[in-house]
């Protein structure tokens, strides 16, 4: 029997998420802050939607959350009107948000406290994958849960991959955006050189692409980074944000990463150039300004 879903948050990950849920046959009760969103969600996939998250979660054998930071999370789990109230034993609550582990553990204990199980995943691949439903999902939390929801998740995560305990998954999501981080600054160093010494980008690309320099980023990013167009992806702002999350567990660790934080300041400068909503390629705008 096909389970019935809540999704709360309706950004430019959710919005399709949520989608891909009730076309793949999973009746899906969607909750957003802004009403209107969620009405026109509810029109679009003919779904419904609720007036708020405990609502929403009411009916829900899986309740999927991807909403903004560590606080927002909090206030659509926790209270009269958040998914905990009225979520029943052995349903799922799945949260996709790039949070910190920290929250992922206070999550997993609020959830076995009332019998429901709780997986951290956040998600990788941008609005793209999710709009077309091949997203990543490192995952963290309770396996039988994981076991339970696969099919569900794979109406959007395309690849799904256990990392351990509650948190693991946020842990799996810091390395990844570090990573991330990284590469797009080499990238745009690289491009900025190539730009100075008259260097064909297109001809470029196609000769070191195919070897170790080689990265996602430079292959669909390369382009739109040398004509300066970075309306697109994934934003500085929510960058900065997943930056923080994993330089802080970094100093709970007791250690050192200089890459990340200096590129995490120069993502700053380009948040103070006005690029705040600009795709995290536009590291090259900041050295070319």
């Amino acid at each position: 029997m096909s389970q019935a879903c809540a999704f709360i948050g309706l950004g430019v990950m959710g919005y399709p998420m949520a989608g891909h849920l009730q076309s793949n046959g999973f009746t899906t009760t969607v909750y957003n802050r802004t009403t209107t969103k969620a009405e026109k969600w509810a029109q679009q996939f003919a779904g419904k939607y609720a007036e708020t998250p405990a609502q929403a979660a009411a009916h829900a054998d899986v309740v999927m959350l991807c909403v903004g930071n560590d606080d927002d999370v909090r206030q659509v789990v926790f209270g009269e009107h958040g998914v905990l109230a009225a979520m029943r034993e052995g349903s799922v609550l799945i949260d996709h948000t790039t949070a910190s582990a920290e929250l992922a553990k206070e999550l997993a204990q609020a959830a076995q406290e009332k019998g429901i199980g709780f997986l951290d995943a956040p998600v990788s691949g941008g609005q793209q994958g999710a709009e077309n439903g091949v997203l990543t999902a490192m995952i963290g939390g309770d396996r039988e849960a994981l076991e339970r929801t696969d099919a569900v998740l794979a109406c959007y995560a395309k690849t799904r991959e256990y990392m351990g305990p509650a948190g693991h998954g946020q842990l799996a999501k810091m390395v990844n955006q570090i990573c991330i981080a990284g590469v797009v600054q080499g990238l745009a160093e690289g491009l900025q050189l190539a730009r100075k010494v008259g260097l064909d980008p297109d001809t470029l690309i196609n000769a070191i692409s195919q070897g170790a320099a080689g990265s996602w980023q430079m292959k669909n990013r390369y382009k739109t980074m040398w004509e300066q167009h970075y309306e697109h992806g994934f934003a500085v702002d929510w960058m900065r944000k997943d930056l923080k999350i994993a330089l802080t567990e970094a100093e709970r660790q007791g250690l050192s990463m200089p890459l990340t934080a200096l590129v995490d300041q120069f993502y700053a400068e380009v948040q103070k150039m006005g690029g705040a909503r600009w795709d995290t390629s536009s590291l090259l705008a900041r050295l070319e300004k």
